[in-house]
């Protein structure tokens, strides 16, 4: 898995004795260089010779993605031929569901890494939900339904990377499972910390901590027409970027660094409250995973907000830094034992439907 944080990518190792039941044998993480970030953050918008660009970045990322593969096979001592299937996600260019003919794009083509691993590689998820007439994610969704479902317990699962999304897991199997993206998570929060202190993220939000939030700022972000939009709907780097809040910022130049920082806190904590007071009912616990799980201030600040304990996906014993890289392992098994992967319930489809592409490594399928 390669999010919207653009960090790396997550290898996750994971062993399925059934749908809803597995065990993480191992992970790796491999981090993208800075001229590989640079070189994707190109790509978000249009340019001048971008297909170029694209054709070789695709290329070269799938060689990535498949050197992580190796290096993870490598360190749990196992072979490619232990291994059932790579489920790669890729990294998102472009998503763009809102015009007349949708689409979604990752790269880090599954080609390579199906011949440089010698592992049947399934990948290009998101298409075919597209396809069915859905926003094509978030596609987390019905893994989060599948495992962390509770008999007595109302769950709602929040993923806290670049973008934040929430799924509402009820406790009624009666009642349908439903999530969307409800705005910028920590991708606006690292991009200014990056850009006034030089740190690729704020350390337990303690550089947020000590702003104070500049309400007037906070009113006109949220007046953004995304947030009050109805789901199904999805997000990314391609509305929420630097250009997006450089375009509230101007009035604001002589406030201080820190107080920006503690106000982008704030509306990702106040458009997850929203779409939680809205969307999921008698919730009985907010459960994170991502990077967001592990800012104890962004934590602190979601359970005050909410009046509900925000705990870290770790209470249901699945890690929450890797709880994405697992979920695109769990949607290949699906695809691998021809089972749907999507909910149409959230991402909009007018049907479920198997997900992705199979491309068949040494030995064939």
């Amino acid at each position: 898995m390669s999010g919207t944080s653009l960090d790396g990518v997550d290898a996750a190792l994971v062993e399925f004795s059934s749908t809803t039941t597995f065990t993480v044998v191992d992970t790796f993480f491999a981090p993208y260089s800075a001229k590989q970030q640079g070189d994707l953050l190109k790509l978000f918008t249009p340019g001048n010779h971008e297909i170029d660009a694209m054709g070789q970045l695709c290329r070269s990322l799938g060689s990535f993605s498949a050197t992580a593969v190796n290096s993870l096979v490598e360190k749990a001592g196992l072979r490619s031929e232990d291994i059932c299937a790579i489920g790669s996600h890729g990294q998102t260019i472009r998503h763009r569901p809102e015009l007349k003919q949708p689409f979604t794009l990752q790269i880090g083509d599954p080609n390579t890494i199906a011949y440089n691993t010698g592992i049947t590689t399934i990948a290009d998820f998101r298409r075919r939900d597209i396809a069915a007439g859905g926003q094509g994610a978030p596609l987390a969704p019905a893994f989060h339904q599948a495992v962390f479902h509770h008999e007595h317990e109302n769950r709602i699962i929040i993923n806290i990377g670049g973008i934040a999304n929430i799924t509402w897991v009820p406790s009624d199997k009666g009642l349908a499972c439903t999530g969307f993206d409800t705005g910028p998570g920590n991708g606006l929060l690292d991009l200014w910390c990056k850009k006034h202190t030089g740190r690729d993220f704020d350390n337990q939000g303690e550089w947020a901590k000590s702003g104070s939030v500049i309400e007037n700022l906070l009113e006109e972000l949220l007046a953004f027409q995304y947030f009050d939009s109805p789901p199904p709907k999805s997000t990314g780097k391609e509305q929420f970027n630097e250009a997006w809040l450089n375009r509230y910022l101007e009035p604001y130049s002589a406030s201080r660094p820190e107080d920006i920082q503690a106000t982008l806190l704030e509306l990702t904590i106040i458009s997850l409250i929203s779409a939680i007071n809205t969307y999921c009912d008698k919730a009985s616990n907010l459960y994170v995973c991502g990077g967001g799980a592990l800012n104890s201030y962004l934590m602190e600040r979601l359970t005050s907000a909410s009046g509900i304990s925000a705990l870290s996906t770790q209470n249901l014993g699945v890690d929450p830094e890797w709880v994405e890289a697992i979920a695109f392992a769990w949607l290949a098994r699906q695809t691998k034992h021809n089972l749907t992967g999507n909910l149409p319930s959230v991402t909009g489809a007018t049907q479920p439907v198997v997900l992705g592409g199979i491309y068949p490594g040494k030995s064939g399928f």
